[in-house]
């Protein structure tokens, strides 16, 4: 199976790379024309980060394309999400593209749109849906167990790339900030755990207190209201200290009439001390959630049943979170369009 990766924009970019490269059903060939010229060395892109990962490089994604691959994944900043998804319908290629699925709403349908026509694949990288926390707390939701869902606290938090991926502190490429980039995944997995319930209003507050230097928010907080009269609480923000072994963490607790479940989806690591460096150390062990979403991808779902987000789905999350944004500039309630 041929596969492309079109940029290295992306932070997840880098294991996409590295997990194709190894598997051994698949040829995989990148490309990240849009790279910056000045790229810190110590944070390669394009034709250098390549060759340090190994993999095969394009200078062009035309080159890609006419190499014929069966599926591409775009890894882009999210704002050149469209241009590489509508290039991957017209070559009638399935497509895997990051979170968010893009930044304004006519981006989104358009995307969708053109893969429709195309009678290609759309698919949303959101590996969180791959964990075996969330899968179990899924099965027990499915079960009845917890009967009527009536609230679910999320939290979001994680650790700001502004020295390895800038664009994610840009509004222009990213879209936004902390809130964008962090509502998405819980939003996600409640678009697959409430069986159809659907977001009608967002209350949302953000502020840059936690980096005052950057235009795009550091910090939110988003109440969502479901039509299943279900209420949803996330902390969305880059709070995870610059030095901390840890880059962040998903974690969600789910009170329903029976019984609350909570399960966080990167605790699979063992935690310590490293005297000889006086720092703390994390060391996973557990499932790799990228591979898992990659595996889904190319070669359909595991026993556990859990697809991966469809195009419909991702532009159901993009509106919760342009609600958000919508909700925290008028100070007021937004509807979810």
């Amino acid at each position: 199976m041929k596969v492309g990766l079109l940029s290295f924009a992306h932070t997840h970019a880098l294991s996409y790379a590295a997990l194709l490269r190894d598997m051994e059903d698949v040829e995989l060939l990148t490309s990240d024309p849009d790279a910056p010229e000045a790229t810190s060395s110590a944070w390669p892109r394009g034709r250098d980060l390549a060759r340090e990962l190994g993999v095969d490089y394009a200078d062009t994604y035309e080159e890609v394309f006419a190499w014929g691959p069966d599926a591409v994944i775009v890894a882009a900043e999210n704002a050149r999400h469209r241009h590489l998804v509508e290039l991957a319908a017209q070559h009638g290629v399935d497509v895997l593209c990051e979170k968010p699925l893009a930044t304004t709403l006519e981006d989104a349908e358009a995307m969708i749109k053109a893969c429709q026509s195309a009678g290609t694949r759309l698919a949303v990288a959101h590996p969180v849906r791959f964990s075996p926390a969330y899968a179990a707390a899924r099965a027990t939701v499915r079960a009845g167990h917890l009967g009527r869902i009536l609230s679910v606290r999320g939290a979001n938090y994680g650790r700001l790339e502004d020295a390895a991926r800038t664009w994610f502190a840009d509004p222009a490429l990213a879209g936004g900030g902390a809130l964008m980039d962090h509502t998405v995944h819980i939003a996600d997995l409640l678009d697959d755990l409430l069986g159809g319930a659907r977001a009608t209003e967002v209350y949302a507050q953000s502020n840059t207190l936690l980096r005052p230097d950057h235009a795009a928010e550091t910090a939110g907080l988003v109440t969502i209201a479901y039509d299943s009269d279900t209420h949803v609480t996330i902390d969305c923000s880059w709070s995870q200290p610059a030095h901390h072994p840890q880059w962040g963490n998903v974690e969600v607790q789910i009170v329903g009439e029976k019984a609350t479940v909570e399960f966080a989806a990167f605790s699979q690591n063992v935690s310590g001390y490293d005297e000889r460096n006086r720092r703390a150390t994390v060391h996973p062990w557990g499932t790799d959630l990228d591979e898992r979403l990659l595996t889904a991808f190319l070669h359909g779902v595991d026993d556990e049943g859990i697809d991966l987000a469809d195009g419909e789905s991702g532009l159901r999350t993009l509106r919760i979170v342009l609600a958000g944004y919508a909700s925290a500039d008028s100070g007021q309630p937004a509807p979810v369009a």
